[in-house]
């Protein structure tokens, strides 16, 4: 299978970063929630920068809280929750060191099939089950981690067609259908609570 990239209208060095980097595409992911997806996924460069090399697992993991907290919040803040997000991105990568050798590839490179990958990330601080969806087919629609019936795994998220979250953004054009999409759904949520 063809290999193709996540291409979001961010830096061009975030999007490498999340290219070559599985621990910072999956804390892109941990973060995307109450941010623009853009936000989202160009905080793991911007934190990498404040840091002043690559990320690792084991250094975020026993990172001193605070001291983590303030490089979140630093203007411009990684995110609209900085102290909550900083500690979800420290509970991720302790889970990440317990379980995978702090290699976040180790969570998706030797799954049997979709099933057992949605339960691994599933089983991430902070990933329910539309959340593990979305990132079973942002691993399969842009990176090639494509394990039996992972597009089963990823449920409507996994459809080739579908233009339903960051792992359809290819360009301007799907970035602003994904918009589309998720305006209705909310716009059917409120209805439905309406």
């Amino acid at each position: 299978m063809v290999r193709m990239t996540l291409v979001l209208p961010i830096d061009p060095e975030a999007n490498k970063l999340l290219e070559r980097s599985p621990l910072a595409l999956l804390l892109g992911m941990v973060l995307d929630q109450q941010v623009p997806m853009e936000k989202a996924f160009s905080s793991p460069y911007v934190l990498s920068r404040r840091l002043g090399h690559e990320l690792d697992a084991a250094e975020l993991a026993g990172y001193d809280p605070e001291a983590l907290v303030a490089l979140f919040a630093q203007p411009p803040a990684l995110h609209r929750f900085p102290k909550a997000m900083a500690a979800r991105v420290q509970e991720v990568c302790q889970v990440l060191v317990e379980r995978y050798d702090g290699d976040a590839a180790l969570l998706w490179s030797d799954v049997a099939d979709g099933s057992e990958l949605l339960r691994r990330v599933s089983a991430l601080p902070g990933f329910g089950r539309q959340k593990a969806q979305i990132f079973v087919a942002l691993l399969g629609k842009r990176f090639g981690v494509t394990p039996q019936d992972w597009r089963q795994a990823a449920g409507d998220y996994g459809d080739p067609g579908a233009r339903r979250s960051v792992a359809d953004v290819t360009d301007a054009d799907s970035l602003r259908q994904v918009r589309e999409y998720k305006q209705q759904m909310k716009a059917a949520a409120k209805a439905e609570k309406g």
